[in-house]
């Protein structure tokens, strides 16, 4: 049995190499194959080593994430194992985590769209927010996803919009350019962003492999989201270097994806398992990443008990986990135009073990829009209403900084400020605090 982990290191020469030659989008000088690690790991040599500072989710800055100055490392490598042997907690004394897949979001039924996109701006007074210049202008919205197709993009929105080909993302081993990847989920993600924050610019961050063989669409794992961060968090941490002036006021990160069963992780118990671990590599830089200043939007999922993708193997209760369930993130659940939950859209309380009251909120989703799952299909799932979400916070970040209000205020302000729903006073598992409104927000931020 061949097992894909994820193995903390501590700081060395080739380790460092590796790290910087990928911030800087380079060959490194020094093969990542020089590094000390464990013998009875095969070490992945496409993938670059990740600094991840402390290695603990405690850190409140970008820079200890540095290459120069990280204490700790992860690369990615394979372990032996026969059937039923256990998965080591460790190995050498180093720690042993899970790289499990993960895949988008998608939905189960075959339900026509309800309402437009225009409905959807409708109902969040895009229009009003644009009157008062919260329209996306100056920040930067990476999606997270499986790659961007431009083309698609410019006629489903009579348009050309901003983009980032320069600070966009090619995952280890890929060769798409950025914004030429197939139509798709991704493109699909990045029109619902646009819709309340048309002026906001696109980053192509591909993590997910788009249509496989026959059209089906597929996942990835993990290591390649762990990458993905490593060159956001390296983005970012140029950006607001000292001295320096920021091309952007601020950076959204829009992630439709997560894990649907945890059968697809570690088993319970296991220190390096992903789904209920707030100290899994990934789940550190998540945790960096909004520290530094980036608002972080994850989906719910898709394991609702009304209509739960197969996916969900049946699994109802306890589906949202993950990053989709740090405390750091704001994680969406799905509603129709007309304010109804959606039968597919995840519940909480999120896993035992990670922040319970997910979702924090609702957002739109199974409308006519993109058009990017084929002609007449709506855009739908949580992933519809996580990028739908992620437009609404770039609008309010065109006037309010995250030096003004950092994104774990900012999430607290949405939070209070969200549309009560069914008579609904407290958090509740089907709608979190309520549907988002950015107008009342941006109001009680006085812009």
């Amino acid at each position: 049995m061949r097992v894909p982990v994820l193995v903390d290191l501590p700081a060395q020469e080739p380790l460092i190499e590796s790290a910087t030659a990928a911030a800087e989008g380079r060959p490194p000088r020094i093969p990542v194959e020089e590094a000390t690690v464990p013998s009875s790991v095969e070490l992945d040599t496409t993938f670059p080593a990740v600094p991840v500072g402390t290695g603990d989710q405690n850190q409140f800055s970008l820079e200890p994430m540095g290459p120069a100055v990280s204490e700790h490392f992860v690369v990615r490598g394979f372990l032996e194992l026969e059937e039923d042997e256990p998965i080591p907690f460790e190995l050498d004394g180093r720690p042993v985590n899970a790289d499990p897949p993960i895949a988008p979001f998608l939905t189960c039924g075959g339900s026509p769209p309800l309402g437009t996109a225009a409905d959807v701006s409708r109902n969040l007074n895009g229009s009003v927010l644009a009157q008062r210049g919260l329209d996306g202008s100056g920040v930067a919205v990476a999606i997270v996803d499986t790659g961007i197709n431009l083309a698609h993009l410019r006629t489903a929105l009579g348009g050309v919009p901003p983009i980032d080909p320069a600070n966009s993302w090619m995952a280890p081993g890929r060769s798409t350019a950025a914004f030429a990847h197939p139509v798709g989920h991704g493109t699909m993600c990045a029109y619902d962003a646009l819709i309340m924050a048309p002026k906001a610019t696109l980053i192509d961050f591909p993590v997910l492999r788009g249509s496989a063989p026959g059209g089906a669409l597929t996942g990835s794992t993990l290591s390649v989201a762990v990458q993905a961060y490593a060159q956001l968090i390296a983005f970012w941490s140029v950006a607001f270097a000292p001295g320096g002036a920021p091309r952007y006021r601020s950076l959204v990160v829009s992630n439709s994806w997560g894990i649907y069963h945890p059968s697809w992780d570690f088993n319970a118990g296991h220190p390096g398992r992903y789904v209920d671990n707030p100290n899994h590599p990934f789940q550190v830089l998540v945790s960096v990443l909004t520290r530094g200043g980036a608002d972080v939007v994850f989906a719910a999922g898709n394991c609702g008990a009304e209509c739960a993708s197969t996916k969900c193997q049946n699994r109802t209760t306890g589906t949202i986990m993950g990053a989709n369930a740090s405390s750091d993130v704001l994680t969406l659940a799905g509603c129709d135009v007309n304010d109804d939950r959606v039968g597919y859209s995840s519940q909480g309380p999120s896993i035992s073990g990670m922040f319970q009251e997910k979702p924090d909120l609702s957002s739109y989703t199974h409308f006519s829009g993109s058009a990017a799952m084929g002609t007449g299909s709506p855009d739908s799932g949580t992933s519809a209403a996580c990028p739908v979400a992620a437009g609404c916070v770039a609008a309010i970040r065109s006037k309010v900084s995250t030096q003004t209000l950092p994104p774990a205020n900012l999430r607290q302000q949405l939070l209070a400020m969200a549309r009560k729903v069914n008579g609904a006073t407290t958090w509740n598992g089907d709608y979190g605090h309520g549907i988002i409104d950015p107008d009342a927000t941006a109001q009680s931020l006085n812009v």
